[in-house]
């Protein structure tokens, strides 16, 4: 099984490390291995995340202590990366 990143997700690590760099580019190039890693995870544990309480059919995995959501789907041939979002932004 493989790990397909959609655009919209990749945008959304792009942005949040472009935000954390501008104080600290070591906590970004952290953030992103990390989060860049987990997911590469899910290849052999496809339900490292909790079923998602706000989107139907999907899963969520977390970065504590950071506040970041990674959304997902899971597919008889792929995990789908969906988005990322940040624990305090509103989102559908």
């Amino acid at each position: 099984m493989e790990v397909r990143w959609s655009i919209p997700a990749a945008e959304d690590l792009e942005r949040i490390c472009e935000w954390i760099e501008r104080d600290n580019p070591e906590a970004a190039r952290r953030v992103a291995r990390t989060i860049y890693n987990k997911c590469a995870r899910l290849k052999n544990s496809p339900h490292l995340g909790r079923a998602s309480s706000r989107m139907a059919g999907r899963r969520e995995l977390t970065f504590a202590p950071w506040p970041y959501i990674v959304v997902y789907q899971v597919t008889p041939n792929a995990i789908e990366i969906s988005r990322i979002f940040h624990g305090a932004q509103d989102w559908p």
